[in-house]
């Protein structure tokens, strides 16, 4: 597969230029259990030395996967909401953590998913909150500080540093996955062209620099060109000004901004 990242290049080359650093972060979403596509994300993540922030669906994670994860060290696990189910009616899209039933029970899946997996993960586990589909309504989010959480991660730039207080927001960013066609590989030119925009827009001060970007992977469903684009695609931006971002090591967040 024959793909033009001169694009990509130069843009990094101008940071570079100019001084700037780029934190990077890598999130993957939707593991219960240990399968083969689990350890090729794994060699992958080795190999690259990034650290994979992996969303585990507590509902159904299995203690073959909370023994896989104690036992690699650059598998960092994050809470994805709760059962992956659509709650949503026909009409509109897909959620688990928006308006559509009762706060109670909201409240009490997510409260759920974080106590479950810190008893799989024990201090392993990350209190970042992953709401499936990347969809969550803005008073659930308000209830995540008091139930454990520190991060919500959803997908596209922030525009805010903490969502509400006490909450840090770090989004994804670039997903290769053809979602609404094919399936596969999204046309890498147009990945690459989508991922030079989103930087511009940093280096020039129009979207916050300072937030993580985010690469959002999904490992049981990917082909081999969306393995090796992944792959790629990380390594180009570590080769450039990339700096890794990690969530298992706690930091001060400081007061809302």
């Amino acid at each position: 597969m024959g793909i033009d990242w001169s694009p990509l290049q130069d843009e990094l080359e101008r940071w570079k230029a100019e001084g700037l650093t780029l934190p990077v972060w890598w999130r993957d979403d939707d593991a219960v259990t240990v399968t083969s596509q689990l350890d090729r994300l794994t060699a992958l993540s080795d190999t690259l030395r990034v650290p994979v922030h992996l969303a585990v669906i507590p509902r159904d994670a299995d203690r073959a996967l909370a023994d896989y994860v104690l036992g690699n060290a650059n598998l960092v696990p994050v809470v994805h909401g709760w059962a992956h189910q659509n709650h949503a009616p026909a009409n509109e899209k897909k959620s688990e953590f928006r308006l559509h039933r009762p706060m109670p029970d909201i409240s009490k899946d997510a409260s759920a998913g974080l106590a479950h997996l810190a008893r799989l993960f024990q201090d392993r586990l990350y209190p970042m909150f992953v709401p499936p589909w990347n969809r969550i309504a803005s008073e659930v989010a308000a209830l995540l500080p008091e139930l454990g959480y520190r991060t919500l991660s959803t997908a596209t730039p922030r525009k805010t540093r903490f969502s509400v207080p006490g909450l840090e927001q770090i989004n994804t960013h670039l997903d290769p996955i053809d979602w609404r066609g094919s399936r596969g590989l999204c046309a890498p030119d147009s990945l690459i062209s989508k991922t030079v925009g989103l930087l511009q827009d940093r280096r020039a001060g129009r979207a916050d620099n300072a937030e993580p970007f985010g690469v959002l992977t999904h490992h049981l469903v990917h082909d081999d060109d969306i393995w090796s684009f992944t792959g790629d695609m990380l390594q180009h931006l570590l080769d450039g000004p990339g700096t890794v971002w990690t969530a298992d090591k706690p930091k001060n967040l400081g007061d809302p901004e």
